[in-house]
């Protein structure tokens, strides 16, 4: 039986990387949505904290999320949310 993978959480970014990150955001999110086993992901600016970024990822299966995993890491993405507070939860659902 194959399980998908799901990301849930966010990130908070410093202030003084806050236009990077939005300016990059869009083109993440295609990159993503283009990837093998991608089905849902979505990133979005929360209203009343705009450093914070509210993060739903879901894969078709580990090897999709790994590489997407491996992908993001050696991205533009990576770079502009270098400094960024991550806090995410991971799990495998059948």
């Amino acid at each position: 039986m194959i399980s998908t993978v799901r990301l849930t959480g966010f990130i908070r970014v410093p202030e003084s990387d806050l236009d990077a990150v939005i300016r990059e955001l869009m083109h993440h999110q295609q990159l993503t949505l283009s990837e093998p086993g991608c089905l849902r992901f979505e990133v979005t600016q929360c209203q009343t904290d705009p450093c914070r970024f509210d993060v739903f990822e879901e894969f078709s299966d580990s090897d999709s999320f790994q590489a997407h995993q491996a992908r993001t890491r050696s991205s533009y993405w990576a770079q502009v949310t270098a400094n960024a507070e991550r806090n995410y939860q991971v799990e495998t659902i059948k």
